[in-house]
């Protein structure tokens, strides 16, 4: 595919059809948060240890919404083999409209699976019944991403509204497992390529600078996680018998882990790298604000916040097996398995980055304890081009609807799939949006929707699908 040219005439559309747009999105508004209740109240938890009905009928509704919009020649429920083709995973949504007369073709995606809600006493409302108090709508998914799904639906719905024919190409992809590893996503993209295959890709799962700046994201650190099993002992023995004798798995591990970062929390790993990123000013207030630091606890970390966030390593011990307080005896544990996340800067290949933890954890570790590696999952991270003209149209879409142009930032998150779009669809250009919020919560107990935030992210989507159709011929 080649790069597009605008025409002589407004790209943006005209203005008619700008205040159409505008008066559509208003006018819907109301359904389309009805809508997204409706979706927030399926439990679409992809991860194995749940019911999967729930996904299936989550792929049901939203399939539903698309064909409601009346723009589509085919939506469809699809699922595609996990890599090693042992299983198939999650139900897909997919959707096709071929553009007309030369217009580009944008795909959409979004996904309708989330996160497990965690203890549900941790919330202040119940995780699967939505919930709006003042401007937010509380909920797990109210924001990732089944906000992302029906901005997508809404702005079809409001475009469509207001230009009535049209010969944009619009595909769309509501993928089911995002929140378990997008297992089976290269397949479902190479089995489903044609269908697929767009000049402009929008990703609707990100966020925005603060509840009035829009953001387009550029910068996405990559994801190494696995499992690391230590063992000292091959059975448990009495802790006062042999205590201070016989190394156990527990000190092993304590021991071990803390040597993954210095002493003010840098990651401490030879061959982990960092990318060279500019981040917008960023102070310790703001990120206290944000993340909810407690008072006396400081930052970890050196260099400017976001530096740290968006340019730099982390890792984190997100799991522990080992007997829990309730239930400890005084024993020596023979083996703690351990789960280590880390996000490695944009520029580092993940399999590189994984290869120099575990290097580091064969070299740390004491005792001569036995370590064993399992569970390997590595997503790479990514850069965005943004001289492109797609990205030219989303900035000034976003401009439009927000009244202000958007910031360019980095994401400490991942969202590996999206090397995956990159090498299916190299020609295509990678849009990361998102209608999330400093304060959404996402993966947390009480994740929320800021319902202006979401208004404002809708409308700029519908007013980017009328840039994309105003522009001229030049696919090949």
């Amino acid at each position: 595919m080649t790069e597009h040219q605008p025409t002589d005439h407004e790209s943006i559309g005209a203005p008619d059809l700008t205040a159409a747009i505008r008066d559509a999105v208003d006018v819907g508004f109301p359904s389309t948060v009805a809508d997204l209740a409706n979706l927030v109240r399926i439990p679409s938890v992809s991860w194995p240890a749940f019911d999967a009905a729930h996904v299936a009928r989550s792929a049901d509704a939203v399939a539903e919404l698309l064909r409601g919009t009346g723009v589509f020649d085919l939506v469809d429920i699809r699922r595609s083999s996990v890599e090693d083709g042992s299983e198939l995973g999650q139900p897909a949504v997919v959707a096709s409209r071929p553009a007309r007369n030369g217009k580009p073709t944008v795909l959409l995606y979004a996904h309708h699976d989330v996160q497990p809600p965690g203890k549900e006493s941790d919330w202040e409302t119940s995780p699967f019944e939505p919930t709006q108090r003042g401007d937010r709508l509380y909920g797990r998914g109210a924001a990732d991403d089944k906000a992302g799904v029906m901005a997508h639906v809404g702005a079809i719905r409001a475009f469509a509204e207001a230009a009535g024919d049209f010969d944009l190409g619009i595909a769309v992809f509501i993928e089911g497992e995002e929140e378990w590893a997008s297992r089976s996503f290269a397949n479902f993209l190479r089995d489903n390529r044609e269908l697929l295959a767009a000049d402009a890709i929008v990703v609707a799962d990100s966020g925005n600078w603060d509840l009035e700046t829009p953001a387009i994201t550029v910068a996405l650190r990559g994801a190494v996680a696995f499992n690391v099993r230590i063992r000292t002992l091959a059975h448990a023995s009495h802790s006062g018998m042999y205590g201070g004798a016989v190394p156990d798995a527990m000190l092993a591990a304590i021991r071990l882990l803390d040597t993954l970062w210095t002493a003010d929390g840098s990651v401490a790993v030879e061959g982990l790298t960092s990318a060279d990123l500019e981040p917008p000013a960023y102070d310790e207030a703001q990120l206290r604000s944000e993340t909810g630091l407690l008072d006396g606890v400081t930052p970890i970390g050196d260099g400017p916040i976001l530096s740290r966030i968006w340019a730099k390593p982390s890792v984190t011990i997100t799991g522990i097996d080992a007997p829990d307080v309730a239930n400890a005896s005084n024993t020596l544990v023979p083996e703690v398995l351990v789960r280590v996340s880390a996000r490695i800067a944009p520029g580092q290949d993940a399999s590189a980055a994984f290869d120099a933890i575990r290097a580091h954890l064969e070299a740390h570790a004491p005792f001569g304890v036995q370590l064993g590696f399992e569970g390997v999952d590595l997503g790479q991270a990514f850069l965005v081009d943004t001289s492109g003209w797609a990205v030219e149209d989303t900035r000034a879409a976003m401009t439009d609807a927000w009244g202000r142009p958007p910031v360019d930032i980095g994401v400490g998150g991942s969202i590996p799939f999206i090397a995956e779009l990159v090498e299916e669809f190299p020609g295509a250009q990678i849009l990361v949006t998102g209608v999330e919020d400093p304060d959404s919560r996402a993966h947390s107990p009480n994740e929320s929707l800021h319902l202006g935030v979401f208004k404002r992210a809708l409308l700029s989507e519908a007013l980017l699908l009328a840039r994309l159709d105003a522009r001229g011929s030049g696919t090949s």
